[in-house]
C-alpha cells in the first residue's frame, strides 16, 4: 500500500506512520528524517536544508523530489509506503503522481490528520523542549502552520477531486487515531 499522509505540523503524521509501518509492513519516509539526515551528515543539501528549516521554511521541490526518487527506487519499497511531509503544494502533488507513473507504482491514498492549530502549538512546544528542535519553537511553528494553510491546504483538495482523499480525526488517544486510520484505509485487517 501507498500512502500519503497529510496534515498540518504536529498533526501525528510521523507518529502514526511508524505505527503504521509496522502494520502495514512497508517503509515509512519523512521527508523531515531525510533532510534532517542530511543536516547531520553536513552534506551540500543538509547545509541549504538547515537554513530554509531554521527559518519554518518549505525546501525547495527539486531538492525534495530527487531524494524521493532515489528512496522509491530501493527494494524496501516494491510493496509500497508510507510518505509524510510530503507533497506539500499543488505541484508536488502532480511531480509525485508523475514519479511514481515512471517508476510503474501505483499510488492508493492520501489520509489527511484533522487537529486544531491550538492543539498543534503545544504538541510541538512540548516535542521542541524534550528534543531541542529549533523548527519546533512556538514562532515557528505558526510560521509553518500559515505556510501550510496558504500552500499545502490546497493539496488535500487535489487527492479529493482524485477520489483518493480519507480524513481522519487526529485527536485522542495513540491508538484511537490509529485504529480510525486503518477502518478508513484497510477495513478488512480493521483492528476489532
Amino acid at each position: 500500500m501507498r500512502l500519503v499522509l497529510l496534515g498540518a505540523p504536529g498533526s501525528g503524521k510521523g507518529t502514526q506512520a511508524a505505527r503504521l509501518k509496522e502494520y502495514l509492513d512497508v517503509p515509512h519516509i519523512s521527508t523531515g528524517d531525510l533532510l534532517r539526515a542530511e543536516v547531520a551528515a553536513g552534506s551540500p543539501l543538509g547545509l541549504q536544508a538547515k537554513e530554509v528549516m531554521a527559518r519554518g521554511d518549505l525546501v525547495s521541490d527539486e531538492i525534495l523530489l530527487g531524494m524521493l526518487r532515489d528512496r522509491f527506487s530501493r527494494d524496501d519499497t516494491r510493496n509500497g509506503f508510507i510518505l509524510d511531509g510530503y507533497p506539500r503544494n499543488l505541484a508536488q502533488a502532480a511531480a509525485l503522481d508523475q514519479l511514481l507513473a515512471d517508476l510503474g507504482q501505483k499510488f492508493d491514498a492520501a489520509v489527511q490528520l484533522t487537529v486544531d492549530n491550538e492543539q498543534i502549538i503545544e504538541r510541538l512546544a512540548g516535542r521542541a523542549k524534550a528534543e531541542g528542535r529549533a523548527d519546533d519553537s512556538p514562532e515557528s511553528v505558526r510560521h509553518r502552520l500559515n505556510v501550510y494553510d496558504q500552500q499545502t491546504a490546497p493539496v488535500i483538495e487535489f487527492y479529493r477531486q482524485h477520489g483518493q482523499l480519507t480524513v481522519v480525526d487526529g485527536v485522542g488517544s495513540l491508538d484511537d487515531v490509529f485504529t480510525r486510520i486503518v477502518e478508513a484505509i484497510a477495513p478488512e485487517k480493521a483492528v476489532g
